[in-house]
């Protein structure tokens, strides 16, 4: 038994090993698919930034200012961006965020899914959390960018950090043009011979040993022509283990209370007694906390496994939750809290940051995995919404109780994990249904054998 109370998830198929080691196709592939991530984290990182510059708020909110002082998903990216850079109004502004958010969705549906499916079993954990280091690098990115344009005379620094993703974006859309399909979408488009080609040249290995992962790809590409409706399929008893994680998993994502720090970081740095500068560079601290600490998860993911990151980023979560009131701070104290903040983002990072994208997207079956991922990422945009829009009146209303708030669903979310999550490292994406047959409670949901569509 493993800890938790948990079977071995190996145990449902013992001698399933895939030869394949990773080379250096699918490394530079991966890295470029998952660069997708740097609009996303630099869109995050961004908002808090801009949204502090008192040239934006006088020309976009100026009753606020004077009262409070992956192919399509690139294109997405681009066009947005300018338009945002060269906003005359809100409603110039709100357009550019609309479309820069359709391309956010396409490209967190498409990129764990695609990394999932290229990399080798063995280190799809690590390659996987490379979308989420490049969040956290565009993050950075843009807290760097902040700085700068804060600084700029004119008035027009904004408009220079909101237009700068037009930068990396481009690069993405070029870079997209040479990304090769995986095997499985290959399959899924009656292409076998190139699905072999190309599993055989991802892998590094021979035609014979490539045969028994391409059989089982196969497989369960001719289960995925069976399903004709996706949507209505997920609902079957069967698939219901992976239905709540793709629920579960981006609503306790969002409520861990990170995008509290992400997009209002240089404010809430205000409040605690910084000036304008010192709250920029302050983001920018936590901004290189939040890169070091999503390194040590793809070093650990798959080596120590995804259960033992989720379980041991709880403890600094909690800490640095109910840490809270934070009215006339003095300097000392001020310090401290930045100091417990660096504490919590660099949990969040190891923890439910990246594993928040991963876990989801590999363990879905192929007849369901579009639609199961497009659950996961429309409910993880909903409650980042949801937590972004109301977290500034509950500060309001419930002062530093907020953090309990937040607290208390970390405690939940562990709880979660430690009952209800099986371990997936080292298991084969399409045998993944193993982990569900021998875990003490998902267990009643499985059929003996696969069922017939």
């Amino acid at each position: 038994m493993a800890v938790g109370g948990f079977d071995n998830p190996n145990n449902g198929d013992p001698n399933k090993d895939y030869p394949g080691a990773i080379t250096f196709y699918v490394l530079v592939t991966c890295i470029i698919a998952a660069m997708g991530g740097l609009i996303f984290g630099y869109d995050i990182g961004i908002s808090g930034g801009v949204t502090s510059m008192a040239p934006f708020l006088q020309k976009f909110f100026p009753s606020v200012y004077r009262k409070e002082a992956l192919d399509e998903s690139t294109n997405q990216y681009f066009w947005p961006e300018l338009i945002n850079a060269a906003a005359q109004n809100i409603a110039m502004l709100i357009i550019g965020r609309i479309l820069l958010g359709i391309g956010v969705g396409f490209a967190n549906q498409a990129v764990p899914l695609y990394l999932s499916e290229m990399a080798p079993y063995k280190l799809r954990g690590s390659l996987n959390v490379v979308f989420q280091l490049c969040i956290t690098i565009g993050i950075l990115i843009a807290n760097v960018v902040n700085y700068l344009t804060s600084k700029m005379e004119g008035g027009y620094g904004w408009r220079v950090s909101l237009g700068g993703a037009a930068v990396p974006a481009l690069f993405i859309v070029v870079s997209s043009l040479f990304l090769p399909n995986t095997p499985n979408s290959m399959l899924e488009k009656n292409q076998p011979e190139k699905a072999r080609a190309m599993l055989k040249r991802i892998r590094g290995v021979s035609d014979k040993e490539i045969e028994a992962e391409f059989k089982d790809i196969l497989a369960a590409s001719e289960a995925s022509k069976a399903v004709k409706h996706p949507w209505r399929n997920i609902k079957n008893r069967q698939y219901r283990p992976q239905l709540i994680m793709s629920i579960l998993i981006p609503f306790f994502q969002q409520f861990t209370g990170i995008n509290v720090i992400m997009f209002y970081a240089p404010q809430l740095f205000k409040t605690i007694g910084f000036g304008d500068n010192a709250s920029l560079l302050s983001a920018l601290i936590t901004g290189g906390i939040n890169v070091l600490a999503t390194i040590v998860s793809i070093y650990g993911t798959d080596k120590w496994g995804r259960r033992f990151l989720f379980l041991g980023g709880w403890n600094s979560n909690v800490h640095i939750s109910v840490s809270g009131d934070v009215t006339d701070l003095p300097k000392w104290y001020a310090g401290l809290v930045v100091f417990f903040i660096c504490v919590y983002v660099a949990a969040f990072a190891w923890s439910w940051g990246p594993l928040g994208w991963l876990v989801p997207s590999e363990i879905f079956p192929l007849e369901i995995r579009s639609a199961a991922q497009s659950i996961t990422v429309s409910v993880n945009m909903f409650f980042t919404f949801i937590v972004a829009q109301l977290f500034l009146t509950m500060l309001c209303h419930m002062k530093f109780g907020l953090f309990i708030f937040f607290a208390f669903f970390v405690l939940l979310m562990t709880l979660f994990v430690y009952f209800f999550l099986p371990e997936t490292k080292n298991i084969p994406i399409e045998e993944m249904t193993c982990v569900w047959k021998s875990h003490w409670f998902w267990r009643r949901f499985m059929p003996e054998d696969r069922p017939q569509i």
